[in-house]
């Protein structure tokens, strides 16, 4: 396994996957550039994904076959969808080599078992499911017999189907898996992200888990990582202007760079459990509150609430004492301003 791979599973640093898609216009030197532009931005991974229109579906127009169901791709039919959206199986040589000479891992989804045998060619590191086939079992034991990482996305699945999918990937042997909280809706509102489902599901099935983010946005993602997201995916485009069917909750340039950035910050702000303080810290209790004189005192007089108080800085006893110290009286004179300590208490 390689080093960009084992961050992947990197408790301390999120693998984040730029999703080419359909996001190239039917040009290859689109897609190389898209390459490149994703390394840029910070990413560690740029994934594709493997079929044809007449492998995922059928050429037919009937009932069952146009899209209707109130998505941004209605008035179609899915072979002329896929059509449209499909990466060229010839072009996956030309972008593997650009990711791997920009230093990205590079890998895909495939969507049937001819796919995994062509991706087995070209020796992808890991595989991912996409979320409409989670119930495709036998594709998924074959995915995982060939031993390489599983990412499996969650989006149209009920929880006997992600059991039933991880189950899979352990009876071929594959204990490696990735499990991605994902809303199929594109683009998917904020407020159906359900993020805490992740750490249920790293509780729930003990594994890896991420997100595959449609939201517009770096909000979620980021929230995402800070719940224990360990995987993030998101939907990459040079310019929306090149349109196609994901162009419209697919991030741009500036807008995943920014993401990035967002993510890594998050990640170091997460630290470690820690109580301890550290130099800065300790020489900053210097202006917590102690116990102060805030009227000048005679010797034998009574301290009061109204003659000491607890203030800034901490140079005298901790408030902690001020209860049993009321009603006992100073030992000395005491000016305004001094700080109180057992010396100047009888």
């Amino acid at each position: 396994m390689t080093q960009a791979i084992a961050s992947a599973i990197n408790p301390e640093r999120c693998f984040i996957i730029a999703e080419l898609s359909a996001n190239h216009g039917h040009s290859l030197e689109t897609a190389l550039a898209t390459v490149r532009a994703v390394k840029a931005c910070g990413a560690d991974a740029i994934k594709i994904q493997t079929y044809r229109a007449d492998t995922i579906t059928l050429d037919c127009d009937n009932e069952y076959f146009q899209i209707n169901q109130g998505t941004i791709w209605d008035g179609t039919t899915l072979y002329k969808l896929y059509q449209e959206a499909y990466t060229p199986w010839e072009w996956h040589a030309a972008i593997q080599a650009e990711a791997q000479k920009e230093g990205l891992v590079f890998f895909s989804t495939p969507f049937d078992v001819t796919a995994v045998d062509f991706l087995e060619d070209l020796d992808v590191p890991l595989y991912k499911i996409a979320s409409f086939e989670i119930t495709d079992i036998p594709l998924i034991e074959y995915a995982a017999s060939k031993g390489k990482p599983m990412i499996i996305s969650t989006g149209i699945a009920t929880l006997a189907d992600i059991d039933a999918a991880v189950q899979a990937c352990r009876r071929m042997g594959n204990q490696d898996i990735t499990l991605l909280k994902c809303t199929s809706s594109y683009p998917a509102p904020v407020e159906e992200a359900n993020l805490l489902t992740i750490p249920n599901m790293r509780q729930t099935f003990g594994v890896k888990v991420g997100l595959s983010d449609h939201t517009m946005g770096q909000a979620v993602a980021m929230a995402a990582t800070a719940l224990g997201a360990r995987v993030i995916e998101k939907h990459f485009i040079l310019d929306r202007t090149l349109g196609g069917p994901d162009a419209s909750f697919s991030m741009t340039p500036d807008e995943f760079c920014h993401m990035v950035e967002g993510i890594r910050q998050v990640e170091a702000a997460l630290g470690e459990v820690c109580y301890s303080l550290n130099d800065k810290a300790m020489a900053n209790r210097h202006f917590s509150r102690s116990l102060f004189v805030c009227e000048p005192m005679k010797a034998g007089e009574v301290f009061t609430s109204r003659n000491v108080r607890s203030v800034r800085p901490a140079d005298g006893l901790p408030p902690v004492h001020l209860p049993s110290l009321l009603g006992r009286r100073a030992s000395q004179d005491i000016a305004a301003g001094t700080p109180l300590d057992w010396a100047l208490i009888s």
